[in-house]
């Protein structure tokens, strides 16, 4: 076989094992991938749980007459705030002012009798044993108690009387907040009737209804006997409205839920809310957050994350100027970031910028970021007396967008170009002003 013939067949082998081992390394020309990273530490963790609810008055009252009649006022504004036993509306009395006067002559009446009752008893044992004998004392006592009796009898019956006249005048039995009247003037209404003239809902304070699965309950249950969440003493609820607004309130568990619904397996626990401004109404539908207590875990960012395809949620740590990909155990979010229990150690480098285009095994180059309130990436200020123009390769992106989607931009910032190696000095010698930033 001709020399040359087996010169290039082994340069042809020399070229795909040195690509083969190329492979997890940065393409040729350019220097290793620069990415953003954080050192991870294990903290105290709230465990906070999001659960689905309902608002629901407190008290709920529907006003009905105590007496029958003509509805012949209306004495309230619906939909305004009225205190317990405000008059709401007033019913024809002519009758019960009639029947008032008829009990009270019939007390009038009775208590004549029993003062003449008491006077011939007095007479009658005055005289026993000189023309009045046992038996007629005995008579006299007896008309008395029976006068007595009538007069407790009319003086009940007068009660009655004097209630039902108040009675014309319907008030409400709590405050809060009065519906529009279901009855109008002239209208004949009857003494517990079904139909209610109108409603009463105390809004301040309001009751949550919320809703826990009872999976999840099960799984509480387990990690407070693991001891791996530390209980609070007392469960407090914050809520979101409707549109995405935080409630400025703190609700306090009032009834915990002790069955589980047969048609959702849920279980229903209420919180109290103090409601000042009735921002809150019965029927409204929010989202909770139910602080249950403390656990130990560490903070993943949720833009430092991704789930693969069946859903495992998955991460990238440098380890010896490699990454690696983990695959992490979460228990919730706080803060918009993973709540992580496994699968990432303390003390370990999470990469949190530059993370298109990592393969297992890359060799990457550091470069400490945090990540501020927004999830924004920023790039950790410098070291107190370090110079001002640091090596270019230490220079991070200002934000997460800058690594992953212009690296051809990150390398310009970082002094060097992204072509042949023989042209790098020359601009090496002109790296931009940005790089020092």
């Amino acid at each position: 076989m001709p020399k040359h013939s087996l010169a290039t067949g082994a340069a042809m082998v020399a070229a795909i094992l040195s690509t083969s081992a190329a492979w997890a390394q940065a393409p040729e020309g350019m220097p290793p991938k620069q990415v953003g990273v954080m050192q991870v530490a294990v903290q105290d963790v709230p465990r906070i749980v999001t659960l689905p609810g309902r608002a629901v008055a407190v008290s709920e009252t529907a006003i009905r007459p105590r007496v029958g009649g003509i509805v012949t006022e209306i004495l309230y504004d619906p939909g305004a705030a009225i205190e317990a036993g405000t008059p709401m509306f007033r019913i024809e009395d002519t009758t019960y002012q009639a029947n008032l006067a008829s009990a009270e002559a019939q007390v009038a009446s009775a208590r004549a009798q029993v003062t003449q009752s008491q006077s011939s008893f007095d007479r009658t044992q005055q005289l026993l044993g000189s023309g009045t004998t046992q038996a007629q004392v005995e008579q006299a006592q007896a008309a008395l108690d029976q006068a007595t009796a009538a007069l407790q009898s009319a003086e009940a019956d007068l009660t009655l009387a004097q209630a039902e006249l108040g009675w014309t005048t319907v008030t409400s039995p709590l405050s809060g907040i009065a519906s529009v009247s279901a009855a109008s003037v002239g209208d004949l209404v009857t003494a517990g009737q079904a139909d209610a003239m109108a409603t009463v809902t105390q809004l301040d304070p309001i009751e949550v209804d919320m809703y826990e699965p009872s999976s999840r309950f099960l799984s509480v249950l387990d990690d407070i006997n693991d001891g791996n969440l530390r209980l609070n003493d007392e469960l407090a609820a914050t809520l979101t409205l409707e549109n995405g607004r935080e409630y400025q309130a703190v609700g306090q568990l009032v009834a915990p839920g002790v069955t589980v619904s047969t048609s959702t397996g849920s279980i229903d626990t209420r919180f109290r809310f103090d409601n000042p401004d009735n921002l809150l109404l019965p029927g409204m539908f929010l989202r909770g957050q139910v602080d249950l207590g403390v656990t130990s875990a560490i903070l993943v960012s949720q833009s430092s994350a991704t789930r693969d395809k069946v859903g495992t949620l998955t991460a990238w740590v440098v380890e010896d100027g490699k990454v690696s990909q983990r695959q992490l155990t979460e228990d919730g979010t706080y803060k918009h970031q993973w709540i992580v229990t496994d699968g990432i150690e303390d003390g370990e480098t999470l990469v949190v910028d530059g993370l298109t285009g990592l393969a297992e095994g890359m060799e990457v180059v550091t470069v400490p970021v945090t990540i501020d309130e927004t999830g924004v990436v920023r790039e950790q200020a410098p070291t107190q007396g370090a110079p001002a123009d640091a090596a270019p390769t230490d220079a991070a992106p200002t934000d997460a967008a800058s690594a992953d989607t212009a690296p051809d931009a990150a390398a310009a910032d970082a002094g060097t170009d992204t072509g042949p190696a023989d042209a790098a000095p020359a601009e090496a010698d002109a790296a931009p002003a940005g790089a020092t930033e």
